[in-house]
């Protein structure tokens, strides 16, 4: 995460507070052409419960974490995955 350290922290703290394993929450920086993809991956059966109803958590997620990116003049994508 040091591409993006205000961004990772946040979307670290967000996703571990939401999921039943927080020790399993692991989140992956890449960069490919100015945007820095966070890859984040949680324990099983976690994912459901990041990505919501519709997806509405995951989106919730996105909007703050890229809000927060701002502060680390990056511009980021959130993927989530199941471990």
């Amino acid at each position: 995460g040091a591409a993006a350290p205000v961004a990772t922290a946040v979307l670290t703290h967000i996703v571990r507070s939401i999921v039943d394993n927080p020790d399993a929450v692991r989140v992956e920086t890449s960069d490919s052409r100015g945007r820095i993809k966070l890859q984040v991956s949680v324990g099983q059966g976690d994912l459901g419960r990041v990505i919501g109803r519709r997806g509405r958590t995951a989106q919730s997620i996105r909007s703050v974490v890229r809000a927060a990116a701002t502060r680390d003049g990056a511009e980021v994508d959130v993927d989530f995955v199941d471990d």
